[in-house]
């Protein structure tokens, strides 16, 4: 696994598409997505957002795409938020990341003059990724490294849907002896079809049998 972080110089009419919530915002930052739904295009994730001076967290509450649902932190002018993000209809599905296995990370810093855009995936999905970011600006610098992560969160390295399914298959006795669920059961549990469920867990199990058995390759 590796993570790839990109600083783009958005094209003109992508400037003018986040121009409405750069009117009291100098800055923002990703800290954590919680939940993505890329079917209806929205995001439930953790901002800090850098106001612009005179401005009251209290006008955030609702700009362009972006609803502020909670405060959970103010010091001076950065503001630690729980918001929902709804992706417009004109770009929805645009970045399928889900579809390319990759996972958001840090850092992911949004600003009026450049985006800077962090992804943890294979390789071979990471440069898919890079590619399709070349549609929304200039990429002026690019890394790949190593990712990195804490090895009590393990659950990093998959994706929102191979997480939900494999949390799914352990709370349901899947990986007891005998099994508790059989996959046909399991896949309606979770709304997927049997070979859907079986090929994320399979994903799932190689990514996370990669990482617990770095060095031993």
């Amino acid at each position: 696994m590796r993570t790839v972080t990109l600083e783009i110089e958005p094209f003109d009419h992508i400037k003018e598409e986040m121009a409405e919530i750069f009117t009291i915002v100098c800055s923002y930052e990703i800290l954590e997505t919680l939940k993505t739904d890329y079917q209806e295009g929205i995001c439930i994730e953790i901002m800090e957002f850098t106001l612009k001076e005179g401005v009251s967290i209290h006008e955030l509450r609702t700009v362009g795409n972006i609803e502020v649902l909670s405060v959970l932190k103010s010091i001076g002018n950065k503001h630690t938020c729980l918001i929902r993000y709804t992706e417009p209809e004109e770009t929805k599905g645009q970045f399928q990341e889900s579809e390319l296995g990759l996972v958001h990370t840090i850092p992911m810093i949004i600003s009026p003059e450049k985006l800077i855009i962090s992804m943890m995936g294979d390789q071979e999905n990471l440069s898919d990724f890079v590619e399709m970011s070349k549609k929304i600006g200039t990429i002026r610098k690019m890394s790949f490294r190593k990712a990195i992560y804490h090895k009590a969160d393990v659950l990093n390295v998959l994706t929102d849907k191979q997480r939900d399914v494999m949390v799914a298959a352990f709370q349901s006795g899947y990986y007891e002896y005998p099994k508790k669920i059989s996959s046909i059961a399991l896949s309606q549990k979770v709304n997927i079809s049997k070979p859907t469920l079986l090929q994320h867990m399979r994903k799932a199990e190689g990514r996370i049998l990669h990482e617990i058995m770095a060095g031993y390759q």
